[in-house]
């Protein structure tokens, strides 16, 4: 939902950290694997019930996710890093709750199968529109830098980092939150059907 405000913020603040990172060679593919393999090991922390430090991961991969599109910016964005960062941005969602889930199968696994499944919603909404717009060559002008096109809704990327920072500060609300939170996600699947239902009609 405050994904389009924040994004200038975020390039401002990466665009010197991604010039002294193409100094030292690094590639934005490079931080993409990277980010993501840091950000799987919040599932063994979770998982072990250590969730500061699963907020540590999880915050390292965001940073990196944020790191490695001003590097594309830098570089040059290719075909490959979009789809790299787009696969493993929802690979990584759906890790989190799996760790709540096996921190504590009794009291979460029912909630996390639910988010899991909200999740489900929200980016299949996501990548089924961003592949059809391509195809007609539909931009979206809130998010010009992106790789694909990029469908907003209540529940974005800003939104999904705060929730999953809360649900490691309050590890013994998961269940409640994750309702909470997937009630929302059905909320974005829903505009999100409504937007392509209306955004590509044959007469659109």
């Amino acid at each position: 939902m405050i994904d389009a405000l924040l994004l200038p913020v975020q390039q401002r603040l990466m665009a010197p950290i991604a010039a002294w990172t193409d100094a030292r060679g690094l590639r934005a593919d490079q931080v993409t694997l990277a980010g993501f393999a840091l950000g799987a090991l919040s599932l063994p922390a979770l998982a072990a019930q250590q969730f500061g430090l699963a907020l540590v991961c999880i915050l390292l991969n965001r940073l990196a996710d944020g790191l490695d599109g001003a590097l594309a910016r830098w570089q040059g964005p290719t075909d490959r890093g979009a789809f790299l960062d787009i696969a493993l941005d929802f690979a990584f969602y759906a890790l989190v709750p799996l760790g709540f889930a096996l921190a504590d199968p009794s009291a979460n696994a029912l909630a996390a199968a639910v988010l899991i499944a909200a999740f489900v919603g929200t980016g299949s909404s996501f990548l089924a529109f961003a592949v059809i717009a391509a195809k007609r060559g539909i931009a979206a002008p809130s998010y010009p830098t992106k790789g694909i096109y990029y469908l907003g809704g209540l529940t974005e990327g800003a939104e999904t980092i705060a929730f999953f920072a809360l649900i490691c500060l309050m590890p013994q609300a998961f269940a409640p939150l994750a309702y909470l939170f997937a009630a929302a996600c059905a909320v974005t699947t829903l505009s999100r059907w409504l937007i392509g239902w209306r955004l590509l009609s044959e007469d659109a």
